[in-house]
C-alpha cells in the first residue's frame, strides 16, 4: 500500500505519524497562567536537543487554530516544567489531556500535589520520579497547523533518591511511560542490554546559536 501525503487531511496524517513514531516518552508540562492557575498537559513529540547547555524540546499543536494553554502560558512566561510520569501514573497523564478552560487546573481536578521549583515560578509535579525546570530558549513554527516546536533550557533537575547511579539514570526504577497511536500507551517493557560502543568526547564549541 502507497499513500501519497498531498491526499491526506491533518487529521489523517496525524494518525499515521502516531501509530509510525513509537514509543514515544511523554513530556507532562506544568506551566502557570496569567492568573496563577497551574496547567498540566502530556505531550508526546518529546526529545532532548542538547546536552550543554541541556535543553530539552516539545511540538506544540494547535486546536482549532488556537494555541493550547500549554503553549500561550510558555509565550507568555517563559517559563515551564517538564514532569516524568511512571507507569502508575497513566491514568492521570490520560485525563490531563483533556481540553479545559484556562481557568481550570487539572492538577487540582486530578487531585495532584506540587512543589515549588527551584528556579522559576511553575511548579513542578511531587510524585513524579524527575522533574526538569526550563526557561524557555526558543520556538520554531512548522507546518501548516500552526504546530511550533519548543526548546527549553534545563535550569535544574529533580531526580527522586535512589534513581541515579554512577551519573545515569536507572532506567528499570524510573517506569517510564511511552504513548502509542491513539489512546494507548506501554510500560518498558524488557531491557536488552548490549556492550558499550566507545564515543569521542563532546566538546563546547563556543556560545550557542539562537534562532
Amino acid at each position: 500500500m502507497q499513500i501519497r501525503a498531498t491526499e491526506l487531511s491533518p487529521e489523517q496524517t496525524y494518525k499515521l505519524l502516531t501509530g509510525v513514531v513509537v514509543p514515544r516518552p511523554i513530556a507532562w508540562i506544568s506551566t502557570l497562567g496569567e492568573r496563577g492557575v497551574v496547567n498540566l498537559a502530556p505531550f508526546s513529540c518529546f526529545t532532548f536537543v542538547s546536552s550543554k547547555p541541556p535543553m530539552v524540546g516539545i511540538s506544540i499543536g494547535r486546536k482549532a487554530g488556537a494555541r493550547k494553554d500549554t503553549a500561550h502560558n510558555i509565550h507568555a512566561s517563559g517559563e515551564f516544567v517538564v514532569n516524568i510520569g511512571d507507569d502508575t501514573m497513566i491514568d492521570a497523564i490520560h485525563m490531563s489531556a483533556v481540553e479545559h478552560p484556562p481557568e481550570v487546573s487539572e492538577v487540582d481536578l486530578l487531585g495532584l500535589a506540587l512543589h515549588p521549583s527551584d528556579s522559576i515560578a511553575p511548579p513542578c509535579l511531587r510524585d513524579v520520579p524527575v522533574s526538569l525546570e526550563c526557561r524557555l530558549h526558543s520556538i520554531i513554527p512548522f507546518g501548516l497547523t500552526g504546530a511550533e516546536f519548543v526548546v527549553g533550557e534545563v535550569l535544574v533537575f529533580h531526580i527522586r533518591d535512589g534513581l541515579l547511579r554512577d551519573g545515569k539514570i536507572d532506567t528499570a526504577g524510573l517506569r517510564p511511560v511511552c504513548r502509542l497511536g491513539g489512546p494507548n500507551y506501554a510500560g518498558l517493557g524488557p531491557i536488552i542490554t548490549k556492550r558499550a560502543i566507545g564515543q569521542t568526547p563532546k566538546a563546547v564549541m563556543g556560545d550557542a546559536p539562537r534562532p
